[in-house]
């Protein structure tokens, strides 16, 4: 059986990160000097405009589309295999009449998983302009009973030219008058677009923020997946030793966090409250607070509202709402017996919340300027790539080699805020990055630290009302929390 083995294309792809060669362009005021860090070395064409004092905006484009389309072969949901799974998914191509190749790639190591090696069946090669003819081939491995789909080169994350095409805000506090604050719009449960919370604050601009909970109930499915803070209000729970961005004034901070509260009963018994403002799993205790913004999830369990002072002014069935000035605690299982053998009518529920940042090893105050948004993938620390993909739940080969639509934040050695999103899933137009580019690209916009926001179809920059990116979805979706920034008050 004749097979081409094609081996360690993926081996070249860091290679892309990496420009020695001069500058082709006078760089715009503010931007870096040095050669753009991904694809042919070269200043890339931009243009820059003033926000407001200390706020710049840039545009960004460079390289130029030389990726095509081929058809991967899929197992699984997943067009990666062992060496095995690929020679037997080759041979089932190579019987329904089509010549396979068999490409070997490595998905690079990361600071705290393993690189690994895997194997890719592909079928042809297409330029641009020819995806209908990759289609074909899809429909004909079909009919012989080998699933396929059509996948653009560029996304693969190998050596590619680019093109990619991007917009920075860089706010510098020695200048900026304003602050930055957090927003999970007029509800917590639900989603609600960046331009949405944007215009709702007045604000000069803003991004989306971290991920959130897609696989929850379908009414809490605004819910961020780790910690929220918004104008000193902890409104989701951290995920300990996960990286986020601590929002202060006008101050940024890229650190390691991690969230503690606990309730304590008149008779000095306590109890960890493990989430805030999401669905309980077994045995848990949540505290869910007025901006849930709907009626708490209906279950077996009981709940406790509780006043501003703590006091207990009802006890009920699950699936009530939250109003003004209450919390309410909702404890399902182990956690019910608790809490009903301690919270009548009358008695008093003391909750205390501390944010505490593991990098110093000190409580954050929660003060009503302090606002933490999560991210999810740490890039950069003090001045060096890492990747933090395990601890943070994204150790795939999906999320740390293809290339997506990113929203990135970092901050420089003196304090600059950088924002950046990177537009991608846009074939021909801009191919967005991987978590390695991903960090290149922050390194070079001078980020001492950096995090990965969400991104994929979340990825979204608003200026005043208006979307200035493309979201690769074709429209504005709606994420759960945002990044604003504010001109002075």
């Amino acid at each position: 059986m004749k097979r081409r083995l094609i081996v360690g294309a993926a081996a070249l792809a860091l290679t892309t990160t990496i420009s020695s060669a001069p500058a082709t362009a006078e760089p715009v005021a503010g931007l870096p000097t040095t050669s753009f860090p991904l694809g042919e070395p070269g200043i890339p064409k931009s243009a820059a405009k003033s926000l407001a004092p200390g706020v710049s905006y840039f545009t960004l484009k460079h390289g130029k589309p030389q990726d095509g389309y081929t058809v991967s072969v899929v197992m699984a949901g997943k067009d990666f295999m062992s060496e095995a799974k690929a020679q037997a998914q080759a041979a089932a191509v190579q019987a329904a009449g089509l010549e396979p190749v068999i490409v070997k790639f490595t998905r690079p190591a990361v600071a705290d998983h393993p690189a690994g090696d895997y194997f890719m069946v592909r079928v042809g090669s297409w330029p641009l302009d020819q995806k209908a003819a990759a289609a074909e081939v899809v429909k004909q491995l079909k009919d012989a009973g080998v699933s396929a789909k059509v996948d653009f080169q560029g996304d693969d994350g190998f050596v590619t030219t680019g093109p990619w095409d991007m917009r920075v805000i860089v706010v510098d506090p020695r200048k900026f008058r304003g602050s930055y604050e957090a927003s999970l719009g007029t509800s917590v449960a639900k989603r609600e677009r960046v331009s949405a919370m944007a215009s709702a604050a007045k604000a000069l601009a803003a991004v989306n923020g971290g991920f959130f909970d897609i696989h929850t109930l379908p009414a809490f499915r605004g819910d961020p997946t780790g910690i929220s803070v918004v104008r000193g209000r902890l409104l989701s729970e951290a995920v300990a030793g996960r990286v986020g961005l601590v929002l202060r004034g006008r101050t940024a901070r890229v650190t390691e966090l991690s969230s503690r509260v606990v309730a304590r009963a008149a008779d000095g018994t306590t109890a960890e409250v493990t989430g805030i403002n999401r669905v309980p799993r077994p045995d848990e205790l949540v505290m869910y607070t007025e901006e849930l913004g709907r009626d708490t999830p209906q279950d077996d369990g009981i709940e406790v509202v509780l006043d501003a002072s703590g006091r207990v002014t009802a006890v009920r069935a699950s699936g009530g709402p939250v109003a003004p000035g209450t919390r309410v605690l909702h404890a399902v299982g182990a956690a019910a017996d608790w809490l009903s053998q301690r919270a009548g009518e009358g008695t008093t529920i003391t909750v205390t919340t501390r944010v505490t940042d593991l990098r110093t090893n000190k409580a954050i105050p929660l003060t009503p300027e302090t606002n933490i948004i999560g991210g999810a993938i740490g890039l950069v620390r003090n001045g060096r790539t890492s990747i933090t993909a395990s601890r943070d739940g994204m150790a795939n080969t999906n999320m740390i080699l293809r290339r997506h639509p990113r929203t990135l934040a970092g901050v420089t050695r003196d304090g600059k805020l950088v924002i950046a999103v990177v537009d991608g899933r846009r074939p021909g137009g801009t191919i967005g990055a991987s978590f390695f580019e991903a960090a290149a690209l922050m390194r070079w916009l001078g980020a001492r630290d950096a995090v990965n926001l969400d991104g994929g179809g979340s990825s979204t920059m608003v200026l005043g009302k208006k979307v200035v990116n493309h979201p690769s979805d074709g429209a504005e979706r709606g994420v759960g929390d945002a990044l604003l920034i504010l001109g002075p008050r």
